[in-house]
């Protein structure tokens, strides 16, 4: 598949190699779910889930840490406002190790407007 060269690809990487949960928020069709699948094959290895999959949906919400924990290295989750619990897992596992680009997280829904999403979200992310 080819891939337009996107200005955002340098600074998606740069923000991965220092810090621990990356967001990729953008309208929908606009290439976030290509980008990020790109990236996790070829720039920064990952586990690429999305929760557009029934399956990946159903696991995760049913246990959402030891979904997380299941994986090995970082992890790519698209379409991350489908799971507002996921956000806890994720604080879990940052806060007991903070290695950069653990989680690239991508949505087209505005996370920081959901009321759903901010009551899961830990208290010091509120604002």
């Amino acid at each position: 598949m080819d891939l337009l060269k996107r200005n955002l690809t340098s600074r998606l990487l740069e923000a991965l190699s220092d810090t621990p949960v990356v967001l990729l928020h953008g309208a929908r069709q606009t290439g976030k779910s290509t980008l990020v699948q790109v990236i996790a094959r070829e720039l920064h290895p990952a586990n690429y889930l999305t929760f557009d999959d029934a399956t990946t949906l159903g696991t995760a919400k049913r246990d959402p840490l030891g979904f997380l924990e299941s994986y090995n290295g970082p992890i790519i989750l698209d379409e991350v406002q489908r799971l507002p619990e996921i956000f806890v897992a994720i604080k879990v596992l940052v806060d007991r190790d903070r290695t950069p680009g653990r989680f690239l997280l991508t949505g087209s829904a505005n996370i920081f407007l959901l009321p759903k999403l901010r009551s899961h979200w830990p208290d010091e992310w509120r604002f």
